[in-house]
């Protein structure tokens, strides 16, 4: 299996999750990979690491799922692989559900986010993300 850690989703990909999306609650799957060090494109000096970056994004971004009907289900640290084998961890995971896959496009659309984005990006070195649905339903 290869894998393509990445940081923004291509058009296709966020067709697809449009096409397969669903009326009901989702729940996407974050597998994060922090930077060293953060970089920020506007070249701002920031001693900060990419995790701590990241973390800026996440505070903001929690407030504003939370206001528009999401809310974190869990969030931590990667520990260690149990099962397979992957050329590198990724160091967190988060689980954010979302009352449906129009609310999850809705909100990582909006202007607000887009704003705080440059934390997302200054932080993380990848990143996948995965939309599930309870039970495997359609």
């Amino acid at each position: 299996m290869k894998v393509d850690n990445a940081v923004y989703p291509t058009g296709e990909q966020l067709s697809e999750a449009v096409a397969k999306g669903v009326n009901t609650p989702i729940v996407m799957l974050n597998l994060l990979k922090f930077k060293d060090k953060s970089a920020y494109k506007d070249g701002r000096a920031d001693d900060a690491s990419g995790r701590d970056a990241y973390n800026r994004y996440g505070v903001e971004m929690l407030k504003f799922v939370t206001e528009n009907g999401g809310r974190i289900l869990f969030s931590g640290e990667i520990k260690s692989l149990v099962i397979g084998g992957v050329e590198e961890l990724w160091d967190m995971v988060a689980l954010v559900e979302y009352p449906s896959s129009a609310a999850f496009t809705k909100i990582a659309m909006a202007p607000e986010v887009a704003k705080i984005g440059v934390h997302r990006e200054a932080g993380l070195a990848g990143q996948l993300l995965i939309q599930c649905v309870q039970g495997g339903g359609r």
